[in-house]
């Protein structure tokens, strides 16, 4: 069935019928070049931006909710408006045990607080945390560790500080893992230092000790600052938000309707807005790319029905000496498949040279906006497949035109 695909007279036609008019053809193919140039530019900077994403965040559990105590906003049993609400571990405890579609529940403190080393002091934002933190927010280590369940039940004095706290506690190049650092007149091991960073989840810490150390320093018993809830895949995060307010509402003794008494930051909603950004981009890639080639394609059709028009003869001519009408149609369409094909793969190429340049010129660096702009095998196949169907329905109509006209009229034709 597709011999004639590999005859040469088939080829040698086609392009005696391109070269007839250079000019035309190659004007006839931008329509379709630049439509696939959009497609896979667009597209490739769509996973760029979404690899960038990923990098930024890929270690951070985004399904999550911060909740912290606020005052109250109305009275209720018994209680004032206006009334400090503070979280406890005992909160925590029960929102993981009660609320459905939690995965975690971290309670975290901090406060700012002075820190020295030799003669060199700086105020610093210090949490207490614990290990947990390290797996829900991965801190980038540059030196040493994060803090682990012995230091939890041993609450040891020792801290994991920020590249920034070295740069303005230590001599440059100085040795950091070992050291020691005063912190409220105690002095802290430092056993790691992580790369700031920057992108901040929640409050910005400056150094870390372990949580039963921090308690213990500054006397918090049960209290707690905040908490980070993060909810499971397949849960939603705002659900779990409302779900956990009203858990410590009751806990607390607090209203119902009470909305000032907890403030919270919904990182799962945020994050969720992003991404949806991001699939809204491809969508509109895809739509703007392909209606950009069905207009091109539509130009090549076009222009091929002027060409069966001046071939009206020759045309005749065929048909007189017994070539069939499926024939003539055949190698009208592969004419047509033939210009969208060679213009698309133009447009991939140019599309793939233009994404070359952007990963050169913004993809480099730890803060880069665009990671490996790139499409996959699959969508630049997907844009072959679709450049076939679109070239071979379009020189139907020209192919068409041209079988409608019966051989004596053909060849009268001046």
């Amino acid at each position: 069935m597709f011999k004639f695909l590999f005859e040469r007279d088939t080829w040698q036609e086609v392009f005696d019928s391109l070269s007839k008019n250079k000019l035309r053809s190659i004007l006839t193919m931008v329509g379709v070049w630049w439509g696939i140039l959009l497609l896979i530019g667009l597209l490739g900077s769509a996973r760029g931006l979404e690899n960038s994403f990923n990098r930024l965040f890929g270690n951070f559990a985004t399904n999550s909710v911060f909740v912290w105590g606020q005052s109250t906003g109305k009275p209720f049993k018994g209680f004032q408006e206006g009334r400090q609400v503070k979280l406890s571990l005992s909160d925590a405890k029960k929102i993981e045990e009660n609320v459905e579609g939690i995965e975690f529940v971290l309670p975290r403190n901090q406060r700012t607080t002075i820190v020295t080393k030799n003669f060199l002091t700086g105020s610093f934002q210090m949490a207490g945390d614990y290990p947990l933190l390290d797996q829900l927010q991965k801190k980038k280590l540059i030196e040493g560790r994060f803090i682990n369940q012995n230091d939890i039940d041993d609450k040891k004095k020792i801290v994991v500080i920020s590249d920034e706290a070295y740069k303005q506690l230590y001599e440059k190049d100085s040795e950091v893992i070992g050291t020691y650092v005063i912190i409220n007149g105690i002095n802290f091991m430092v056993v790691g230092m992580f790369e700031e960073g920057d992108i901040n989840i929640g409050p910005k810490s400056d150094m870390h000790i372990p949580f039963t150390t921090f308690q213990q320093i500054y006397n918090q018993g049960d209290r707690i600052g905040w908490m980070m809830i993060t909810g499971k895949p397949a849960y939603d995060i705002t659900q779990i938000e409302e779900d956990a307010k009203l858990l410590l509402k009751n806990l607390n003794h607090i209203h119902p309707e009470d909305k000032r008494a907890f403030g919270s930051a919904n990182l799962g909603k945020e994050f969720g807005k992003l991404t949806g950004f991001l699939t809204g981009m491809q969508f509109l890639t895809w739509f703007v790319g392909i209606a950009t080639l069905i207009a091109g394609v539509f130009a090549i059709g076009n222009i091929l029905l002027i060409t069966v028009k001046e071939r009206t003869k020759e045309i005749g001519v065929r048909r007189a000496l017994g070539a069939t009408p499926f024939e003539i149609k055949r190698q009208i369409v592969v004419e047509a498949v033939f210009l969208t094909l060679v213009a698309g793969l133009c447009g991939i190429i140019s599309g793939g040279l233009i994404l070359i340049i952007l990963d050169h010129f913004f993809g480099q660096g730890a803060d880069a906006a665009i990671v490996n702009a790139s499409v996959s095998i699959a969508v630049v196949f997907a844009a072959l497949v679709i450049l076939v169907v679109l070239g071979t329905l379009i020189g139907l109509i020209p192919a068409t035109k041209a079988t409608s006209i019966k051989p004596i009229e053909a060849l009268r034709e001046e």
